[in-house]
């Protein structure tokens, strides 16, 4: 990861806003109670987490991302959105994290990924480990690449073409993945196709 993002972590944020859709979306949803915490698997350069603690500042913040050249702008761009009293920083991996460990916090009320699982191996680990990060009554949020199904094939295919080239897959078992782990914690997941099947949005809640 370090190697992809050493040199594109410095233009991130402005050229993913205009093709990672529903980012935004998933965080309006979050609603966290007053005083909850919230968990981000693969932060990135925390782009996301500061829009959140914006939006909500009465909850806390914490992320975790396994590479260090983002996680080095994330805390500088922390910094300089005066919220590092809010937002914490830890490097992890995500099909393979402790949260009491890297934070101190044994689970959220919500966790989320944001265009994270297309680019992990173990994909379907990950989605377990969220899960288990959840406390009772707590929901994961999903939004990643969809399989294109209500768009043309064309543009399907030079876009699944352009993502390869950064390592990239869109995860098209994403919704059944997500359901095995609702039934591991004992939750109900939702689904829902975004931008004619561009986005797969997916929420898990933990009963």
């Amino acid at each position: 990861m370090d190697a992809i993002y050493r040199s594109q972590r410095h233009i991130y944020d402005l050229t993913r806003r205009y093709y990672l859709l529903g980012r935004d979306r998933l965080i309006r949803r979050l609603a966290p109670p007053p005083g909850g915490t919230v968990l981000e698997v693969g932060c990135g350069t925390a782009r996301n987490l500061i829009v959140a603690a914006r939006r909500w500042p009465e909850t806390r913040f914490y992320g975790f991302d396994i590479s260090d050249a983002m996680l080095e702008t994330a805390r500088a761009n922390v910094a300089k959105a005066g919220l590092s009293g809010r937002i914490v920083l830890a490097r992890g991996d995500a099909a393979a994290f402790d949260t009491q460990a890297l934070f101190g916090v044994a689970a959220f009320d919500r966790v989320f990924l944001s265009y994270t699982l297309s680019m992990i191996p173990d994909w379907r680990g990950a989605i377990e480990a969220a899960a288990r990060a959840l406390a009772p009554g707590g929901v994961l949020h999903i939004v990643d690449f969809g399989q294109q199904e209500g768009l043309p094939g064309l543009f399907r295919a030079a876009l699944f073409a352009w993502l390869r080239r950064f390592d990239v897959t869109p995860r098209d078992r994403l919704a059944q993945a997500v359901r095995v782990a609702a039934g591991m914690v004992g939750g109900e997941m939702r689904f829902t196709r975004l931008y004619r099947g561009y986005a797969w949005a997916v929420d898990l809640r933990r009963h």
